[in-house]
């Protein structure tokens, strides 16, 4: 029984199945820190400003970990602030999906701004397989492929 996912996926689908369950797992770490920054930060620059560092924060902590653990090994090679920024740059798309709805969820909903997690959790499907497979193929690609 234990083998019967390995009759419907071959030997590369498996390894991004892998991958995107730990993309998923470093997902929701990235949530944690773009949640907590927020609430840290909101009293002092409000919502808006609150949401934009957050998603740096949590954009950065998401690439290292994606670095050390979801695409261990891939996309060497180069230095470290130019994956880093490439990261960036790949998931921008995602993070206008993602903040814009996060915006719109502050700025008209009364109960997503004053619990702003909920207008955070609401622009994370949105981005996720979009920035999974921009990591995957840009950031974090082997060079045999």
């Amino acid at each position: 029984m234990d083998k019967l996912p390995c009759r419907f996926l071959s030997p590369p689908r498996l390894i991004i199945a892998k991958q995107f369950l730990r993309f998923g797992t470093v997902g929701f770490v990235g949530f944690l820190f773009d949640a907590g920054t927020i609430y840290a930060s909101k009293a002092w620059v409000g919502l808006y400003i609150a949401g934009i560092i957050a998603y740096v924060v949590a954009a950065t902590v998401t690439w290292w970990l994606n670095r050390q653990w979801t695409f261990h090994g891939l996309g060497g090679g180069g230095s470290v602030i130019k994956q880093w920024a490439a990261f960036m740059s790949a998931n921008f798309v995602g993070f206008i999906v993602n903040r814009g709805i996060y915006m719109l969820l502050i700025t008209f909903n009364a109960f997503c701004a004053a619990h702003p997690v909920f207008a955070v959790m609401g622009g994370i499907p949105a981005g996720m397989i979009f920035n999974f497979n921009l990591s995957r193929r840009i950031v974090f690609r082997s060079t045999g492929r």
